[in-house]
């Protein structure tokens, strides 16, 4: 398997479930009045929702791995050394080697989901409260709790905590927990911290993104980071062909 995504699957193990929601379901929705100011310190929801594809490479010691986003609907493809994997919006499938050893439900969306912090915020489905402030290095960071009506995407449980500056209400922070793998609520809660940020047709996105250990709920010190390269973000879209399964892909149980 492709050091990055190893790397990168060894560092995030967070959800997959409600990251498939669509942004077009979310006009009705109503947003807790911090959660708006974030969304409009990043370039605004409106803006956001114009755009219609999305792709970036994340930087590798070998080579970089490219993902392309639909993002009405979330359809997607992943091109890595030793794989390509993608959703056609019923299917994830994968052709790949025999050195691939990841899990291509798990990884569907994974990055994008991240990468489009706090826009994914606003999909439906989500319910909101306030979380307890975040303190780091001698400063608190109000925050917002994230966590998903039943039946929404393949893990409903999953948690977040959105953190931000209480002046510039920009994003710095993001709490996560797993329940992928055990279906069941977790109180282990992984940190990524926001603080390197690009401005990409009149939004704030990230340019890369730093995971945080912690012990006993605090925040200590930098366990690895992503870096992001060639990022593009378009109201054009991608053609359909480039979703489709390939020649020597097969079709992956969700």
């Amino acid at each position: 398997m492709q050091r990055t995504t190893l790397f990168l699957l060894g560092l995030l193990l967070a959800c997959s479930g409600p990251k498939q929601s669509s942004i077009e379901e979310t006009e009705n929705s109503i947003y807790p009045p911090a959660l708006e100011k974030i969304l409009t310190k990043h370039g605004s929801l409106d803006t956001w929702k114009k755009m219609k594809s999305l792709s970036y490479e994340i930087v590798g010691e070998e080579m970089n791995e490219k993902q392309m986003i639909h993002l009405h609907d979330r359809r997607e493809r992943i091109e890595a050394a030793n794989f390509v994997t993608g959703y056609d919006g019923e299917n994830i499938w994968l052709e790949t080697d025999t050195t691939y050893s990841g899990d291509p439900v798990f990884y569907h969306n994974l990055m994008f989901y991240f990468y489009a912090m706090p826009f994914v915020l606003a999909d439906e489905g989500i319910i909101y409260s306030e979380a307890d402030e975040l303190s780091f290095e001698d400063k608190s960071y109000p925050g917002i709790k994230i966590s998903y009506n039943a039946g929404v995407g393949m893990s409903a449980q999953d948690e977040y905590f959105l953190h931000y500056d209480p002046e510039t209400y920009q994003m710095e922070w993001l709490g996560y927990t797993v329940t992928y793998f055990s279906k069941e609520k977790s109180p282990d809660i992984r940190w990524i911290r926001y603080n390197d940020w690009q401005t990409l047709e009149e939004l704030i996105l990230p340019k890369s993104m730093t995971w945080y250990k912690s012990e006993e709920g605090v925040i200590t010190e930098p366990k690895g980071a992503a870096e992001f390269e060639k990022v593009l973000i378009s109201e054009s879209t991608f053609d359909d062909s480039l979703f489709k399964k390939t020649k020597g892909a097969v079709v992956v149980e969700q």
